[in-house]
């Protein structure tokens, strides 16, 4: 543990331990967001499913989503500017995957925002297709992390 001496110093493992925690949480939102919104698109605009579906992702955001989302990209780049940016690819592909997810996070967000005031702009199917991008995203980014290909 002596050699971790960046600006984190003895914090860094733990800060790390933090940053892969809080990870999880945020992706685990990512995949119950767009499945929630599945069934919201199911049900009948202004029921009261529809209401009770727009309670349940409005709390996903508040709850999971948003606070997990800024609570990694803290720790995250506290990880990776503890020693200062390396010349390593790896950590610049994964801050790279990580803006497009945060992207995905923000579109997703936005989408489950219109279907609260009613609208139905992506099809259920679509909605079933999307849930799926977090899954890609974190197998680039864990092996990335894990293997440093380059």
């Amino acid at each position: 543990m002596e050699s971790l001496v960046g600006w984190l110093g003895g914090a860094y493992m733990p800060v790390k331990a933090a940053h892969a925690v809080v990870t999880f949480f945020w992706i685990a939102g990512l995949f119950i967001l767009p499945r929630y919104l599945v069934h919201q698109a199911s049900v009948p605009v202004g029921s009261d499913e529809d209401m009770n579906w727009r309670e349940r992702t409005a709390r996903v955001r508040r709850i999971i989503l948003t606070p997990s989302l800024v609570v990694t990209w803290i720790l995250g780049l506290a990880v990776a500017t503890s020693y200062g940016l390396s010349a390593a690819g790896w950590i610049h592909a994964k801050i790279f995957l990580a803006l497009l997810l945060s992207g995905y996070h923000g579109w997703m967000v936005g989408l489950s925002k219109k279907m609260a005031r009613g609208e139905r702009p992506v099809a259920e199917r679509s909605l079933r297709l999307w849930n799926e991008v977090p899954a890609l995203f974190t197998i680039l980014m864990v092996s990335l992390a894990i293997l440093k290909p380059f």
